[in-house]
């Protein structure tokens, strides 16, 4: 009964089911005793000749259908992730599972310590503890965390390669996070980039140049104006040549009408 807290341990104990949880994820996975514990709240809606207490896959889906249409039909708020982690023998699914129907039987909160790490009922937090040279590999990943229930449950190649591929996925992000935090274990040689040393100025320097820079661009914007205007109002100084103003006297066009007309 390790992982379990003391007041659901004691709940479990004094239920008197048929045979002691002394492992949850094992006990629990086929569905038997989850519907012993629900039949001593709702006894005219579970009854116990309907189940099976094998452990093979056939009497675990029989069980399970079972209990999910019956959570339905109660409307109680279990998530399908615990349900589907107990079913397949998931790290850590059965003890989150026997502490909802904890709360949501006896209306009472489960006091323990918050955890920063998400729950993804995966061997990762065992591998955390084990030394660098011990810690599964990506094959050994799929291994472990990859069930055959899983396998059996959903035949599908497509669905199980997918599944295979996210525990890679993950396995993956673990070791580059293991060489970003012992860089020294896996020679990791720094880069040019951070052998160099980069020296920041003071920031009083910053800002007296930044004031400078601010006011010479103010400087020069200026100026540029100031000549655009002078160039505009003296066009001759830019190429220093000198323009003599033309009159032109045009044609009166009344003229031509008054002309005669030549015959051929």
């Amino acid at each position: 009964m390790s992982g379990l807290p003391r007041e659901v341990l004691r709940w479990i104990q004094s239920l008197d089911l048929t045979w002691k949880v002394k492992t949850p994820k094992w006990d629990l996975s086929n569905g038997y005793l989850v519907a012993e514990i629900f039949s001593w709240y709702f006894p005219l809606n579970i009854q116990m000749h309907s189940f099976y207490s094998g452990t093979s896959m056939e009497s675990k889906s029989k069980n399970w259908g079972i209990l999910k249409t019956f959570i339905k039909r109660q409307h109680l708020d279990i998530p399908d992730d615990y349900i589907e982690g107990a079913i397949h023998c998931k790290e850590g699914a059965s003890g989150l599972l026997v502490e909802r129907l904890y709360e949501i039987l006896t209306n009472r909160r489960v006091r323990k310590m918050t955890s920063d790490s998400d729950v993804d009922f995966t061997d990762w937090a065992y591998q955390e503890k084990l030394p660098m040279h011990a810690r599964s590999t990506a094959t050994k990943a799929v291994k472990n965390n990859l069930r055959l229930t899983e396998v059996m449950a959903e035949p599908s190649l497509i669905a199980q390669a997918q599944k295979a591929q996210r525990i890679i996925t993950d396995h993956v992000d673990h070791r580059r996070i293991e060489r970003m935090e012992d860089p020294s274990r896996f020679r990791i040689l720094p880069t040019i980039g951070e052998r160099s040393i980069r020296r920041h100025p003071p920031a009083s320097q910053e800002n007296t140049d930044l004031n400078q820079s601010t006011k010479d661009d103010t400087t020069t914007e200026e100026q540029s104006k100031r000549e655009q205007t002078q160039e505009s109002m003296n066009p001759e100084r830019e190429s220093g040549m000198t323009y003599k103003e033309i009159n032109v006297h045009q044609l009166d066009k009344a003229q031509l009408y008054d002309m005669p007309i030549q015959s051929c």
